[in-house]
């Protein structure tokens, strides 16, 4: 478990982050209630997404400053890297 403050915000925006995006595409995939294309997941992105990015820039913090160690503010930190990689990458690849 992270013991510095900035440890425990980022392992707790990217608790939120995975926890959200995980029942979006339940809704979408399994449960068939929602469809990707409505509004809703607008919103979701636009609140989730900043959310990792900020536990990103929490957790090097923590590492750099604080001299975190805990496995969890590690995770956190892959988890927000793979979310930046995903949104430069995704970019690239819309055909709209």
């Amino acid at each position: 478990m992270p013991k510095t403050t900035l440890g425990k915000w980022s392992v707790g925006l990217n608790a939120f982050f995975l926890i959200a995006v995980a029942t979006s595409c339940v809704l979408v995939l399994i449960l068939k209630i929602l469809n990707f294309d409505d509004h809703w997941w607008d919103v979701t992105v636009a609140v989730t997404f900043p959310a990792s990015i900020i536990a990103l820039i929490t957790g090097i913090t923590a590492v750099g400053k604080h001299k975190e160690h805990s496995v969890l503010v590690n995770i956190s930190i892959f988890v927000g890297v793979c979310t930046v990689l995903f949104i430069l990458l995704h970019s690239l690849f819309i055909s709209d």
